[in-house]
Order: structure tokens, then C-alpha cells, then sequence
């Protein structure tokens, strides 16, 4: 059965009949989401000079990483309005190096966010105008344009918008070898495979679905950073977090210690390294869905190491993704298996005060 939404354009999945209205037969399973945000980080238009030059915004991309970049540029149809166009630009700035002030040329100034805008390739008189009849317009959306390629380095792999098109492939993955492998966990969970929107500006996709299916469980499933690759990683006592050394787990923020417990126990089953993700007061992720909508639920986050976020060429391993996909599918046969319920992990919490002392090294 999928789920839509009115303010959003997210999607569910869930394993729950379409004929039980999703509930009848239902309420005694636990229920677990597995949520990756489908939005990507966009630019928008600002505005249009009498020259052609459309200007745009750099939103969460650093100015300098867009230079030279192909994208597609959505614009709405005016003579059919709620139908779109797309059309093909590249993001520039200065126009050439022969243009630039000295502090740019040197290097020692970069790109404002306010000097981009896109080529298009028009020429003529009415250049504006002519953009008009295109339908571009301030607040139009535009998009990086690159594919996935492979890298040299083996198993690796870069483009665009792995933030977090990975974190969406593992939450089908998962759902695809339920589907076709395991169907029968499903009599004892109940699963929701969630595609969320409005992540990175601030999970208002997934804290909705959480309000309306009030998940037990919620593990949301982002990309994570390969910190060992850091520029001033000494300064900054960063976390080892290293691409190509297995998937990652979130510590600390809302993460629930038991279902921590249990993801690393299944890793373990099946041989494969969790990495520590240590947060303060907030995962980063969709983890914060349920407790940001007021929703009681045990959640955490689970991801991979990437390189270059937020950039053109985002860079993964392709162990590290798919060893996420094994241990999300192994933990649900376990639940399943095991019969948990939602009061199984009220129960669960961790007693430091039962905690055993130790005296000395082994």
C-alpha cells in the first residue's frame, strides 16, 4: 500500500494490505519506518538582466564548486501553467579569467553567491525577452546535471546528489529483498519504506510521515562524511570516520541505545564493520523525525562515508552501501523472529547504574 501526502511530495511504502485500510490485523505488530530523503539541495532563479543573464542563488552549495558545471534549469510553460520545461545551462560567474580583479585571479578572494548566473548561449537583441517566452522566471528551480560514473579507486563511484539518492537506494533495497526473500517477516512487522522531502531544510517530509503513521521504530538512512579525508582533520579531532570501512551509526542525540544494540548485533552476524557516528544534540537526519512531531518512538541513523558532499562530485564506496542494505535486511528477520513489540524497547534502555565496574585491565 503507498502513502501520499498533501503538503509534500514524499511517499510510503507499506507492507501493511490496501484492503485493511492498513489497520485491521494490524496494531499488535511492531511497525518500523526506514526513511531516505528524495529532495535534493537546488538553486533558484533571482533574476533576469536585459542581457540574458539569469541569476541565481548557490543555496547549500559553496559558490566555488558550482563554476563551469552543467545543470538543467525547471521552467513552468506559460501557455499551460502546472506543466514544466527543462533546459540545459551551465553555472558561471566572472565570464573569464581575463575579467576577474586581481585578489580573484590570485586566489586570495573567491566567488560571491551573488555573482552566479547561468549560460544559456543567447545572443541577439531581447535577450530577456526571450527568456520570457522560455517562461524562466525568478523562483525557478535548477538542478546539477551529472551522472553517476565509476572511480579508479576500485568498488568507488561519483556524481551528483549521492546526498541522498544512497540513502533512498538502501530504503528500496531493503524493501525489494522483503518483497522477493523474506516476505514472511512481514506477518510479525510491520514495515514502512518512506522516500522523505524537505530534509535538508529542516525534515519537514519526514517528521509528517511520522505524525500521521506513527512509527515504533524509525531508522532513517542518510550519507555521512569520510572525515580521514578532511582538510584540518588535526585541528578539528574530527571522528575516524573512513570510506570503504563499512557503514556508519549514529551515537548520541535521540539515537535509541537498544536499537543500537541491535543493528551492530546483526553487523556482527554477518561479519561486516559498523563505524561510530558521534552527534551532540541532533542527528543530522531524518533520525529526529519522530521526536520532532512529538511521535514516541525509538529511532536512529544509519548511513556510508561520502566524500564531497554537497558538491558536484560526491564520491561512495560501494561496500559500505551495500553492507547498510544487509544489515537493515538481517536486523528485520531478527525482529521479526524474535517477536519484538513496542514494549519490548520500553523496556530496553540501558541502566548505567547497573553498569559492572572494572578494576584493572584484562
Amino acid at each position: 500500500y503507498e502513502h501520499k501526502f498533501r503538503g509534500n511530495a514524499g511517499t510510503v511504502w507499506d507492507t501493511a494490505p490496501a484492503d485493511t485500510g492498513c489497520l485491521k490485523g494490524e496494531e499488535e505488530k511492531l511497525v518500523v519506518m526506514i526513511c531516505g530523503h528524495a529532495d535534493k539541495i537546488r538553486m533558484q532563479v533571482r533574476s533576469i538582466s536585459d542581457d540574458g543573464k539569469i541569476w541565481i542563488n548557490s543555496d547549500s552549495f559553496l559558490p566555488l564548486t558550482l563554476l563551469g558545471n552543467h545543470v538543467t534549469l525547471f521552467s513552468e510553460d506559460p501557455a499551460n501553467p502546472g506543466n514544466y520545461r527543462h533546459l540545459p545551462a551551465t553555472v558561471e560567474a566572472l565570464g573569464a579569467i581575463h575579467f576577474a580583479p586581481p585578489e580573484v585571479r590570485s586566489g586570495k578572494k573567491g566567488i560571491a553567491p551573488e555573482e552566479l548566473y547561468l549560460e544559456l548561449g543567447l545572443h541577439g537583441t531581447k535577450r530577456k525577452e526571450q527568456l520570457g517566452e522560455l517562461g524562466v522566471r525568478p523562483g525557478d528551480t535548477v538542478l546539477l546535471d551529472r551522472p553517476i560514473t565509476r572511480c579508479i579507486g576500485g568498488d568507488t563511484f561519483s556524481g551528483a546528489y549521492l546526498d541522498n539518492g544512497l540513502g533512498c537506494f538502501v530504503t528500496a533495497e531493503v524493501a525489494r529483498r522483503v518483497a522477493t526473500t523474506t516476505p514472511e517477516l512481514t506477518e510479525n512487522v510491520r514495515c514502512l519504506f518512506a522516500f522523505a522531502s524537505h530534509e535538508e531544510i529542516g525534515r519537514f517530509g519526514s517528521r509528517v510521515m511520522a505524525q500521521e503513521l506513527r512509527p515504533d521504530i524509525l531508522v532513517a538512512v542518510d550519507v555521512n562524511h569520510d572525515y580521514d579525508t578532511a582538510p584540518q582533520k588535526g585541528k578539528e579531532r574530527y571522528q575516524p570516520l573512513k570510506l570503504g570501512e563499512g557503514m556508519t551509526l549514529c551515537v548520541g542525540a535521540v539515537a535509541s541505545e537498544d536499537l543500537n544494540a541491535q543493528l551492530e548485533a546483526a553487523a556482527a552476524l554477518l561479519g561486516l564493520p559498523v563505524q561510530r557516528d558521534v552527534r551532540g544534540r541532533d542527528t543530522g537526519t531524518d533520525g529526529m523525525a519522530a521526536v520532532l512531531a512529538g511521535v514516541d518512538c525509538a529511532a536512529t541513523s544509519v548511513g556510508f562515508p561520502i566524500r564531497n558532499m554537497h558538491t558536484v562530485s560526491e564520491l561512495g564506496h560501494t561496500g559500505d552501501v551495500l553492507g547498510c542494505v544487509d544489515v537493515l535486511h538481517r536486523w528485520l528477520e531478527t525482529v521479526a523472529a524474535n517477536r519484538l513489540s513496542a514494549k519490548d524497547f520500553k523496556e530496553g534502555h540501558p541502566r548505567l547504574d547497573h553498569a559492572t565496574p572494572v578494576a584493572a585491565l584484562p
